[in-house]
């Protein structure tokens, strides 16, 4: 049994996290302020002895001993990181510094949860670790994307200079249950517009593309990657889907699998919203005991649109 930290654990991939390591017999504390997060993430974990949820905003240090530490705080959705921007730098710096802190001090493995948008709008495709990135450090994706930049320059540091055992994965677009219904990423905005027979709005064309990952392939992959071997294998590694579609190629699957009357409507594409993602995700098969991605795009959202059914209490 090991004392593992999540940090942004009651949000939706956090919770799912905190779920896996519960169920492999360790003792977990889930932190979390609730911006994002929800205790309904984590109720069916509260009577767990193993579990304890913590109200606390990592931009404030926090202190216990634990084994591991896997960083997850920080809004992810545009609606929700431009809803307070600074908030949002503060979160992945000062978040940062704060949980790589507590892992000098208790000698922990400690894993950032980074992002695609490090790569911004990439210029190489698909995208390999070692590609810098093309990011606007002005515009109003900035706060996530060089916040998440500026953390993993942190946790690099953090080892170079004080020998902490860090691990950095750069997560692509994941989906699944416990999705934030109006955080206004295109698969929960679809499936949510399709199960209401809602006009399905899509920015741009529609021809941008991105690679979507359930959110059990993403748990899969963060906890190879805490766990592997040598500790000196720091990362980064992208943890994602290669299977690449087009944002219309979705809408289309999500209308067909909900059987839903929605129709398309085109608006405006937002400032540097990216026009194409997809990871190489060599280094991680290579690194991760062969890890890739094992759940289908139209096995993925047959869950995620029951999990937002029941949730909306539409009957089908």
């Amino acid at each position: 049994m090991s004392k593992i930290l999540v940090s942004g654990g009651a949000g939706f991939i956090g919770s799912h996290l905190c779920e896996r390591l519960l169920k492999e017999g360790n003792d977990v504390i889930c932190l979390d302020n609730f911006f994002t997060g929800d205790k309904s993430n984590v109720a069916h974990l509260l009577g767990n002895p193993y579990f304890e949820l913590v109200r606390h905003d990592v931009t404030v240090p926090y202190y216990a001993e634990v084994e591991q530490i896997y960083n997850l705080a920080c809004p992810a959705s545009p609606v929700h990181y431009q809803y307070n921007p600074i908030k949002t730098i503060k979160t992945s710096v000062m978040g940062a510094i704060n949980m790589c802190g507590l892992a000098k001090r208790t000698k922990s493995k400690i894993l950032q949860a980074s992002t695609s948008e490090v790569y911004g709008d990439p210029e190489v495709h698909p995208q390999t670790e070692n590609y810098w990135g093309h990011v606007n450090p002005i515009g109003i994706r900035s706060c996530y994307d060089e916040g998440k930049r500026c953390a993993e320059s942190l946790f690099m540091n953090y080892h170079f200079q004080n020998d902490v055992k860090i691990k950095i994965i750069r997560i692509f677009n994941t989906y699944g249950p416990r999705m934030h219904p109006n955080d206004g990423r295109v698969v929960s905005n679809f499936i949510v517009q399709a199960l209401q027979n809602k006009d399905i709005t899509i920015y741009g064309d529609g021809k941008q593309t991105r690679s979507f990952q359930y959110v059990d392939d993403l748990v899969e992959g963060m906890i190879r990657m805490m766990n592997v071997t040598p500790d000196s294998f720091t990362g980064p590694v992208n943890i994602g889907n290669p299977g690449e579609f087009t944002i219309l190629e979705l809408a289309e699957k999500v209308i067909k699998l909900t059987g839903s009357k929605s129709k398309l409507v085109f608006q405006p594409l937002p400032q540097d919203d990216p026009m194409q993602r997809k990871p190489d995700i060599s280094l991680a098969k290579e690194k991760l005991n062969g890890w890739e991605p094992k759940v289908a795009l139209d096995e993925g959202l047959l869950k995620t649109i029951e999990y937002f059914s029941k949730k909306m209490n539409i009957k089908k």
